[in-house]
């Protein structure tokens, strides 16, 4: 008798069923490699997109660094010109250069340098005869300080900041007879912290343009007054000659002339006497002295070295005092003195003659 299998049905396709692996190790080996498929995949993905990232840092990094070092360069640079100051030979006597260097110390401004963006410089300076911001110079010459207290975070300064003593230094010495050597210094020094701050050369630039542009004025000026004192003296030359003929005709016994009829003296003009030129000519030298020469007004006025407020004072002309115009500007003239000297005063302090 044959045997029938349970569960089993005739004629009758039935799925087979599926066999899953019930044992443990099965299972673990199956997940782990379909993870390991997984994560290499995904590793190989992410190794790329890192590897992506790593170039495009990379060629940021070499882009920016070949931007930096030209300004790294630039500013180590500039870092060696900060305190290095101005020296410069000047075409000028010593006498002269000091006499406007002084003026330049006088003024009150440091140029060059500014607190707030809308100043053009800074003033309030002083004229000082020593400052503990500068060493003491034992090189020779002539030196001058112009120090402006309290000056709040001027510009152009290395790495300036806080309220300290901003100071110029001038020193002049001579080179020969002509010539001068002109050194300008400027630094600044805080006054809490005592922190010294060099220049970068911009107020040594600004005060020596203002030094030569004073300079150049003062050539042009006595270049002006000497071409005006030769013209006044071929005027003054012109006059006396003139005045000679006829003080000499005064003097000669005037020659008998002929005896002419009544008529004919009566038809003809009356002759030109000497009398009349000298008149003419005094006219004319009345009229010169009116052009070229002022009396002072009162109660008097100096007569300065330059035609600068801040000029030195040569002396004090008293009230009355007549001077001879040699140069005229609008507000300024060049004098000369009854003794020779020359200066400068001006026209307002200055009159004609009555």
């Amino acid at each position: 008798m044959a045997k029938v299998c349970k569960g089993a049905s005739f004629g009758v396709d039935t799925p087979r069923p599926k066999v899953e692996t019930k044992h443990p190790i099965g299972k673990l080996v199956r997940n782990s490699f379909v993870h390991s498929s997984r994560n290499l995949r995904t590793g190989q993905l992410r190794s790329k997109s890192f590897t992506a990232i790593q170039l495009r840092i990379a060629l940021v990094a070499a882009m920016s660094f070949l931007l930096v070092i030209p300004r790294l360069t630039a500013r180590e640079k500039n870092k060696g010109e900060y305190g290095a100051g101005l020296i410069v030979n000047v075409p000028f006597p010593e006498k002269e250069v000091i006499q406007v260097v002084e003026e330049v110390a006088q003024n009150g401004i440091v140029r060059g340098t500014k607190e707030y963006n809308k100043d053009q410089y800074i003033t309030g300076a002083e004229s000082v005869p020593s400052t503990h911001v500068f060493p003491e110079w034992k090189e020779g010459g002539k030196v001058f300080y112009k120090v402006r207290f309290k000056a709040i975070d001027p510009r152009n300064f290395k790495d300036g900041g806080d309220v300290g003593t901003l100071a110029v230094r001038y020193i002049v010495q001579p080179q020969g007879d002509t010539h001068s050597v002109l050194r300008i210094n400027a630094v600044y020094v805080e006054d809490f912290r005592r922190i010294s701050h060099p220049s970068d050369g911009s107020v040594e630039g600004a005060e020596y343009k203002d030094i030569h542009d004073r300079l150049d004025r003062v050539e042009l000026m006595k270049a002006e007054a000497e071409e005006a004192a030769k013209t006044n003296a071929a005027v003054r030359a012109q006059a006396t000659s003139s005045q000679a003929p006829a003080v000499a005709g005064q003097q000669v016994a005037p020659e008998p002339t002929p005896v002419t009829p009544v008529a004919d003296q009566t038809e003809s003009a009356p002759p030109a006497t000497g009398s009349e030129i000298p008149e003419t000519v005094e006219q004319q030298v009345r009229d010169l002295r009116r052009q070229v020469e002022r009396t002072v007004k009162a109660p008097g006025a100096p007569l300065k070295s330059a035609p600068f407020h801040t000029a030195t004072n040569l002396q004090v002309m008293p009230t009355g005092s007549e001077v001879l115009i040699v140069i005229s500007t609008p507000y300024w003239v060049g004098v000369e003195t009854h003794d020779g000297q020359h200066g400068w005063m001006l026209r307002d302090d200055l009159e004609q003659i009555p």
